[in-house]
């Protein structure tokens, strides 16, 4: 079977949407949730679709609206169609991609079913819901709404619209069986009458998010429905709508949910982790690669693939029913493993942009000089932050020293090793001719490397003493030298 037919309906051209609501930032699983759609747009010769759930008036921001499509682009998951798009055919052919300015196109669906008898008002206080819901919840049943609007009179809705309620217009669901095939979980079935009817537009006009999303995909021609399982709930309602629509609904596709390495689930709300949080600290192509091998999709291991080999791999059957567990410390093994396979010229532009964002100013640094500093912290290096911690070595007159630094040279045959070392380097010796001097004397192994170790770089671990050596100069060496010793009188 062909990917097509696996995929969606043949000849209907793939289409999916990213739809967040700007009211945060960006969440690991909600990007996780993009990253599916624009593999999947790009691994079947798609569009990928930039849609904001906008409708939440009091809690949308712009510039929140902003950070999300700056997150994208950090990411490299560009929009084919969206609020950012620009040029002459600015956002796209299925435009507004706001969800604030389309709510006519909603009022409008809302009435056809109004008047088809498929909705009604509802004039319920939150009040009353709320006392439904939990006397539902006290007899252990689910909650759903009990139809008391469903079939007022219009003399009785004349009261209640004297009495100055405002309505909102519910759909009924009635009964029988919501089924559908999902990619990734298979049939999954639900029966309507368990559903309730549900609001298509609340009293202020504004729609529910079902609605909203029905209206929106069926209008923007979407074939598939990629989102986490949370929304599996969801589904039930909009395949109802569709068919009270008479639009042809896409495919679904319910991925699972990220958790945190002890099973909890990471929340957007609780603010847990967001794009923003990991710029910072890691590669984008490292994210891009961990969030697309969690889960399974890409049937292997995690490694620094290149996204053209990604998308060639990606499999959407494969995106997992399990909850995906988001592991920092294998993106950081992720990121150092990427962070080894750059290029030099690519490695020292990163290298050069963090210890620049830290404050350590480069003008003056020759290129060669760069590039072998980026050499040096290489095969240290698995997250970005790390870069200036290790770049201090060589970019402070003095490192700040740890712990393990200050016990060693506070033992008493450091200080033999470091005056033995200075004067090597006084007479003009490198590393490798003050070592072997050293160790002529005796003097080798932990003896001599961690004093030295500790008086040019503060640290325990770091770059190989050959190349500190190297790229900071006979000067600095026997400054940092001499200042050691001076530490321990």
């Amino acid at each position: 079977m062909s990917a097509a037919q696996q995929m969606g309906v043949l000849g209907r051209p793939v289409r999916v949407r990213f739809a967040p609501s700007p009211t945060g930032r960006l969440h690991v699983g909600n990007a996780r949730t993009a990253l599916l759609n624009w593999l999947f747009a790009r691994q079947q010769g798609g569009r990928f679709v930039l849609r904001l759930d906008d409708t939440d008036l009091a809690r949308s921001e712009a510039s929140l609206e902003g950070g999300i499509a700056a997150d994208l682009a950090w990411l490299g998951l560009t929009p084919d169609e969206g609020p950012y798009i620009e040029g002459p055919e600015a956002g796209g052919p299925f435009g507004p991609y706001r969800q604030s300015e389309r709510v006519r196109l909603y009022q409008a669906a809302a009435e056809r079913l109004r008047e088809a008898g498929l909705a009604y008002p509802c004039y319920c206080t939150d009040e009353e819901l709320a006392r439904e819901r939990a006397a539902a919840l006290a007899k252990g049943k689910p909650p759903r709404y009990s139809g008391r609007c469903a079939h007022l009179t219009e003399a009785e809705r004349a009261v209640l619209e004297r009495q100055g309620r405002a309505a909102s217009l519910r759909f009924r669901a009635g009964s029988g069986r919501v089924a559908f095939e999902d990619i990734i979980r298979g049939t999954v079935e639900f029966e309507a009458g368990l559903i309730g009817d549900f609001v298509l537009l609340r009293s202020s006009g504004l729609p529910a998010y079902n609605f909203a999303t029905v209206v929106d995909d069926a209008a923007m021609s979407i074939s598939h429905v990629i989102r986490g399982e949370d929304h599996l709930a969801n589904t039930a309602r909009q395949l109802l709508l569709y068919r009270a629509l008479n639009a042809e609904p896409p495919r679904f596709a319910h991925h699972s949910l990220l958790v945190a390495p002890g099973g909890v689930k990471l929340s957007k709300r609780s603010g847990d982790l967001d794009i923003g949080s990991l710029k910072g600290r890691f590669l984008p192509q490292a994210v891009v690669g961990y969030l697309a091998g969690i889960g399974g999709a890409l049937g292997g291991g995690l490694e620094p693939l290149p996204v053209a080999e990604i998308i060639q791999r990606f499999d959407l059957a494969r995106a997992g029913k399990s909850a995906a567990v988001f592991d920092e410390a294998r993106l950081a093994s992720l990121n150092a493993a990427w962070l080894r396979a750059l290029g030099t010229d690519e490695l020292t532009a990163v290298v050069s942009e963090h210890l620049e964002a830290a404050g350590y100013p480069l003008a003056g640094r020759e290129g060669e000089w760069r590039r072998e500093l980026a050499e040096a912290l290489r095969p240290n290096l698995r997250t970005l932050d790390e870069i200036a911690t290790l770049g201090a070595i060589f970019l402070e007159d003095v490192p700040p020293k740890d712990d393990w630094a200050r016990e060693v040279l506070s033992a008493p045959e450091a200080r033999e090793t470091l005056t033995l070392c200075a004067a090597e380097v006084e007479r003009g010796a490198g590393y490798a001719e003050a070592a072997a001097a050293l160790k002529a004397r005796g003097i080798s192994g932990k003896r001599l490397f961690a004093p030295l170790r500790a008086a040019l770089t503060g640290r325990h671990s770091g770059p190989e003493l050959e190349r500190v050596f190297a790229l900071l100069g006979r000067q600095v060496v026997l400054r940092r030298l001499q200042a050691a010793l001076a530490e321990g009188n």
